[in-house]
């Protein structure tokens, strides 16, 4: 061991915070581990730094824009420094959840139905004269409005009758250009994390993870107030539902063409039957965070875990 990792973390996201959390449990175990850990806040001279101090890799715990969405990944492939989790194509349509959910109905993996309206769409071309249509489009209320994109649940909000979705809709585009209202599906909200062996096998589906937000929704606050939200891992599944939602989890990994990491988000209603909402290709690693919970059920500690993606990205060290 001894090689040199660039933990990436903080940026100017609105998941900063959670951010700066999950890139400080890296650094500290990526030191105990032996290996030599540098901590970068993601600043206008990182890569300056990042060609100064010349690291064997980058392992990204950013959150949120430029370190989700390709943008960061893209800058790290040019410098030839190896990274941690997806690449840039995988990781901008992720990042895309209406462009993802696209890829989704094609290859017929179930998500539930929605539209997605951008700024543009109702500056330039009056789409607000049509909300009345979305309710019978998409199956009647309640609707979810969230951004395109954007992470942590932030600017999600549920909509039980047409009064509520013009506001919806506006504090969901305040965080970005593009809005999806989707058909809100009552069930067992779970998360379902995958991790690569980097020996180029099949990828590994961890326990899936079911979260239980007092609030009945399980947005920013509930994500990251302690005691907010109960947690079941495994979560309460049939033997049946379960393959399922594992088979899903795999499927979404491999068809965006993640590796390292993914996380998919789903909701399995009271038929038994899971529609995935979204693939996360940058999980958080803080002490409340999914991912960690999932590895920790399998049997890998947090240690274990990291080192697990510092080796994929440290493998790819030509």
């Amino acid at each position: 061991m001894g090689e040199k990792i660039a933990v990436l973390m903080g940026g100017r996201s609105l998941e900063r915070e959670v951010s700066l959390k999950s890139g400080e449990r890296v650094f500290s175990a990526l030191t105990e581990l032996g290996y030599r850990a540098i901590g970068l806040d993601v600043t206008p001279e990182l890569v300056d730094t990042l060609r100064r101090e010349r690291p064997d890799a980058v392992y990204i715990a950013l959150h949120g824009r430029f370190g989700e969405d390709g943008t960061l990944q893209e800058v790290l492939e040019f410098l030839g420094i190896p990274y941690t989790g997806p690449g840039v194509v995988a990781s901008a349509l992720a990042w895309d959840k209406s462009l993802a959910k696209r890829l989704f109905v094609e290859r017929g993996v179930p998500t539930p139905p929605w539209v997605t309206f951008t700024s543009g769409a109702f500056k330039e071309m009056g789409a607000a004269t049509a909300l009345d249509l979305v309710p019978a489009a998409l199956g009647g209320f309640p609707l979810v409005v969230k951004p395109t994109e954007q992470g942590s649940a932030l600017g999600l909000s549920r909509v039980d009758d047409a009064s509520g979705l013009p506001g919806a809709l506006l504090a969901a585009l305040s965080y970005g250009d593009a809005a999806l209202v989707e058909k809100w599906v009552d069930g067992r909200e779970l998360a379902v994390s995958v991790l690569d062996d980097g020996a180029g096998g099949p990828p590994r589906v961890l326990p899936p993870v079911e979260m239980v937000p007092k609030s009945g929704l399980f947005d920013y606050t509930a994500a990251y107030t302690q005691g907010a939200t109960e947690y079941y891992c495994p979560a309460r599944l049939t033997a049946e539902v379960e393959a399922e939602v594992l088979r899903l989890a795999g499927e979404c990994h491999t068809l965006l063409g993640c590796r390292d990491v993914s996380r998919t988000d789903m909701v399995v209603d009271a038929a038994g039957r899971p529609f995935v909402l979204e693939v996360n290709t940058s999980p958080g690693m803080t002490a409340t965070s999914l991912l960690p919970m999932a590895a920790e059920a399998a049997g890998l500690s947090f240690q274990q875990l990291v080192d697990t993606l510092a080796r994929a990205a440290l493998d790819r060290v030509e």
